[in-house]
């Protein structure tokens, strides 16, 4: 029998009792890895050989497990220093352990959560109490993180799955084939087996000489292994972005830009946000170091001074509460991208577009209107399964006479259905800005719950009066991250940007056009 050389050096290194895992197989039959793989399925596929496939798994430990190793793990040192500090006997208080542990950050969260779950004692009031009877130096996760360093398992499942949920162990698995020679490969070998040149192409020189006659051909084996190559592709939140400017330019809207750093006064004041509100602190707001902006409109900013002072109209009582036109002035990151509808609803961008450095009259612009922007907004928000520190906000806005809710919500369940998504739902919501306002929720397709997917509501009288608009303005802030995660299927925000993305999740994510 005559086979490429490869098959044969492949098969002379198999056995007929002993499966051998390919590397093994291709560094005694003196070949690469690559051509082994190769000739062992084109064996496979001529029967000579048996091919065992076997999923094994294997872990790894993370930065944060060998930080652990070395000093300690936070709830078995949170435990030896209250024990030090006399918890044993009567409770003391959680900051001194704390401070006596040296814990900082995040470690003092994850050993208050797993203080007591392991038995360590308990927490009542920020009282420790220490377990005399519990054995830190017994802990089963830290006794399977000395494991792991060692290079030996760890048999116990649970122990494992909840060093994983805690992010101190990285589990892979990967496919290990097995290669036995069959029956037909021993005849095979006993008959003898002779290596044939190959040729994986036929080449004009091949028809001239005839060497084509002599020479073996190699198989296009369409299933063998192949090398994964991750080829370049639109981000899954920029294939979002792109679909939902086609949807809105196509429900007739314009698109807004603007500054992302702006004063206070088109993020929040304009906006009929009290300058107290707790969304305007140090806390939630990222302020920047910048001298403050000096052409704001004088006769907007009387105005809406005097709204948040008196209100507007008859009934109008404003807040009654402190309003600085310095803080007004103050540059930060746009919390929100309702500034772009501000400027837009003043009549202020197009101005600044026409580089005058004046705004036009609000009355400029003649119902009815549909604007809407696809931009990033930043908030000093917690960062959790559905917050992120900036996102990307889908802001929109109608200007039209005699607007009203059905209006608004139509105008969602039509957007949400070029989407694949019916099933929005609305819950009455409080903003100073709107009035009525609605929450909105879709329902995720893997864990069927419902998310909070954006915030609406028709402009009160405060924001359109100083602005000189004279009819009605339903707006809305969508998170364009939350749309992509009904569709996609993504369960937490961080697997589509940011430091912690899912690379495999978004190589993988189904393309939306």
């Amino acid at each position: 029998m005559r086979l490429p050389e490869r098959q044969v050096a492949a098969l002379e290194a198999a056995s007929a009792t002993d499966a051998q895992p390919i590397p093994d197989l291709a560094a005694e039959a003196g070949i690469d890895e690559a051509a082994a793989t190769t000739a062992v399925f084109e064996l496979e596929a001529d029967g000579l050989v048996e091919v065992e496939s076997e999923t094994e798994g294997s872990v790894s430990l993370t930065d944060e497990a060998h930080e652990y190793l070395e000093d300690g793990l936070p709830e078995v040192r949170f435990y030896r220093a209250a024990v030090e500090a006399g918890a044993a006997a009567e409770p003391v208080s959680m900051g001194q352990i704390i401070g006596a542990a040296g814990l900082e950050g995040p470690q003092v969260d994850i050993a208050l959560s797993n203080f007591a779950r392991k038995g360590y004692g308990q927490i009542e009031s920020g009282e420790v109490s220490a377990n005399p009877d519990a054995d830190p130096d017994s802990d089963p996760e830290a006794a399977a993180l000395e494991t792991l360093a060692a290079g030996e398992t760890v048999d116990d499942g649970d122990i494992l799955e909840r060093l994983d949920e805690r992010g101190l162990i990285e589990r892979e698995e990967h496919t290990v084939r097995s290669v036995l020679l069959t029956d037909d490969g021993v005849d095979a070998l006993m008959a003898g087996v002779e290596a044939a040149e190959t040729a994986d192409r036929l080449t004009p020189e091949m028809l001239t000489s005839g060497e084509w006659d002599d020479v073996e051909f190699t198989d296009y084996n369409v299933e063998a292994d192949a090398t994964e190559a991750g080829a370049g592709k639109v981000h899954v939140l920029r294939q979002a972005g792109e679909r939902v400017k086609d949807v809105l330019v196509g429900m007739g809207f314009q698109e807004m830009d603007g500054p992302h750093a702006d004063a206070d006064f088109w993020i929040n004041d304009a906006l009929f946000m009290p300058q107290d509100h707790p969304a305007r602190t140090h806390w939630d707001r990222f302020a920047l170091d910048v001298d403050p902006v000096g052409d704001l409109p004088e006769d907007l900013v009387r105005a809406v001074e005097n709204a948040h002072r008196e209100g507007v109209g008859s009934d109008g009582d404003g807040y009654h509460s402190p309003w600085s036109e310095d803080f007004a002035r103050e540059v930060a990151l746009r919390g929100h991208t309702t500034s772009l509808s501000m400027r837009y609803l003043a009549g202020a961008a197009e101005a600044l577009s026409d580089g005058d450095g004046q705004p036009s009259e609000g009355g400029d612009l003649e119902p009815p209107q549909r604007y809407f922007s696809v931009e990033k907004a930043y908030r000093n928000d917690t960062i959790d399964s559905t917050h992120l520190l900036e996102f990307f906000q889908i802001e929109g806005w109608v200007m039209a006479e005699d607007l009203s809710v059905r209006d608004l919500m139509g105008t969602f369940e039509e957007f949400y259905a070029q989407f694949g998504i019916t099933d929005v739902q609305f819950k009455p919501h409080y903003n100073p800005y709107t009035e009525p306002s609605f929450e909105l929720f879709g329902r995720h397709p893997e864990t069927d719950e419902l998310i909070e997917i954006g915030n609406s509501g028709i402009f009160r009288e405060e924001v359109l009066s100083p602005l000189g608009v004279e009819c009605d303005v339903m707006a809305w802030g969508l998170a364009l991250e939350r749309l992509a995660m009904l569709y996609t299927g993504a369960e937490d925000i961080r697997d589509l940007h940011g430091t912690l993305a899912d690379l495999e999740f978004l190589r993988n994510a189904e393309v939306i056009y």
